[in-house]
């Protein structure tokens, strides 16, 4: 398991399980997003790509509601059995391969005000083109792949958000590998 300590949070995993490998950084990172979203209470926050739950919990600490959606059922139980084990009852999630069209699904149908991505390596550009996006105030990105964060902040501009702020971490010490992190605003609100 590994911990998030200022926000009385602990993660269950496996083995065979993805998490960040650098946990010093994940904390720190994870809370970087939580002030960047700004979360007052009220939010219904959704989290592509969301893995074990390493933003969705964090999220939930501070939201209405958190729905997570991530390719593996495995991984949608474990967020299910650590939202329980730290005694949140405001998180859903779903498996689904977020690469796939997405208008039939039930998330996508729902209303949000808050969206995080963390997506593999190639990006979030299928996702980000098929999601309706008018709904959102915030977007958080967190990217390991400056690349795919570029091309998909391009696609998120065109859709009527500008970028704020952005940072890296050394997520991966003596690689050429990094962790981003971008938060993007609805033109017109506040930042």
């Amino acid at each position: 398991s590994y911990r998030i300590g200022e926000l009385g949070l602990e993660y269950h995993f496996e083995v065979t399980d993805f998490t960040q490998i650098n946990a010093q950084i994940n904390q720190q990172m994870v809370l970087a997003a939580l002030k960047l979203l700004d979360l007052q209470g009220t939010e219904r926050v959704l989290d592509l790509f969301c893995g074990l739950g390493n933003f969705t919990l964090a999220a939930a600490t501070r939201a209405g509601q958190v729905t997570g959606v991530e390719v593996s059922e495995t991984m949608v139980g474990r967020l299910h059995h650590n939202a329980a084990h730290n005694g949140l009852s405001n998180v859903d999630a779903v498996a689904f391969d977020l690469t796939k069209p997405i208008a039939d699904q039930a998330f996508a149908q729902a209303t949000y005000d808050t969206l995080i991505v963390d997506p593999p390596r190639s990006g979030a550009k299928e996702v980000l083109e098929s999601l309706p996006m008018k709904q959102f105030n915030r977007v958080l990105y967190v990217s390991c792949n400056p690349s795919t964060l570029a091309r998909d902040a391009a696609i998120l501009i065109d859709r009527g958000f500008q970028m704020t702020h952005c940072g890296i971490m050394d997520m991966f010490p003596e690689t050429a590998h990094v962790e981003s992190m971008a938060l993007f605003v609805k033109r017109g609100s506040r930042g």
